[in-house]
């Protein structure tokens, strides 16, 4: 049986996602608490994560006495691509609109994820996919309009772009079959190296560098590697909803830090998708369970959901 018909394999899936959301959720505190210059944050944030993709990657072939691929095929190099520039629209967004703007567009990852998969692997949504997409975009016009009237929409536009990339390396992906664990930590480099060159002339400027070391040496990996880990249990449109662990948490962190607080405006077109999403979550795990049965029924085994 299939990861998309067995439960055990969609818990595990389950599990492994929402703990890469948990993690997540805390990046983008950590990047304002290291009150540093972009470039320099984006170097020692994206090349620590590289740093400790290696040394897990050595690690794992000293355990385990095989050689684990970094980046599987040409599919694999692709990915790395979307991965790679996702982290620098991200990062983009986190320093050009608010902690709520970018988490909650950033939310519509699973909904480019459903139209990606419905074009490309043939996936077509569910009715109530499609609602769920109708709602969501209503939710994210409200945000826009909000960072249109605010000044922020640079930084809404590069949370939106780093929303279809990520749902563009999720799509793969879930296509590919692979393991792609360490391809989002490989991908991380591409835009780290970038940042290089673009340093200020004293070097790197970041006043507090523990708190982007701490996130890029062991959060971002952690959440990295089971958010792309993901897709082998999950379908893409599953795991980019995860990212709704982000979503509802990150806000409050930087909240509870940093006083900043959403418009009214930017937490109604939030609510609306956070309410969506968990609904066609609910949805989806239920469909799941009753597939499981037919399924079950059909070949005369007992359902152990």
């Amino acid at each position: 049986m299939s990861s998309a018909n067995d439960p055990a394999l969609h818990r595990k899936g389950l599990l492994i996602t929402a703990v890469g959301g948990l993690a997540l959720s805390f990046d983008i505190p950590l990047i304002r608490s290291a009150h540093g210059e972009f470039w320099s944050m984006l170097v020692l944030r994206n090349l620590s994560v590289f740093l400790m993709a290696l040394v897990l990657w050595a690690g794992l072939n000293f355990v385990l006495r095989r050689k684990t691929v970094l980046v599987p095929g040409r599919k694999g190099l692709l990915i790395t691509l979307f991965y790679g520039v996702n982290s620098l629209t991200f990062m983009l967004a986190v320093f050009n609109t608010t902690t709520a703007n970018v988490v909650f567009i950033l939310a519509f990852t699973s909904m480019f994820a459903a139209i990606l998969s419905w074009i490309f692997l043939g996936e077509r949504p569910a009715n109530a996919t499609l609602l769920t997409m109708a709602a969501m975009v209503f939710g994210v016009i409200l945000i826009v309009h909000e960072g249109l009237a605010s000044g922020n929409l640079f930084g809404d536009a590069m949370a939106a772009c780093s929303a279809l990339m990520l749902a563009c390396a999720l799509t793969l992906s879930r296509s590919s079959g692979a393991d792609m664990g360490f391809v989002p930590l490989i991908a991380s480099a591409t835009s780290g190296i970038v940042g290089l060159f673009l340093l200020p002339e004293g070097g790197l400027v970041v006043a507090d560098p523990v708190y982007i070391l701490l996130n890029g040496l062991v959060l971002l990996p952690l959440a990295f590697w089971c958010l792309a880990t993901g897709p082998r249990y999950l379908s893409a449109p599953e795991v980019g909803m995860f990212y709704l662990v982000e979503t509802v948490l990150a806000p409050i962190w930087v909240w509870i830090v940093f006083a900043e607080t959403p418009t009214t405006q930017t937490l109604v077109g939030g609510s609306i998708l956070i309410l969506a999403l968990l609904a066609h979550s609910l949805w989806q795990m239920r469909s799941k369970v009753r597939a499981a049965k037919a399924a079950d029924s059909a070949t005369g085994l007992p359902f152990t959901g």
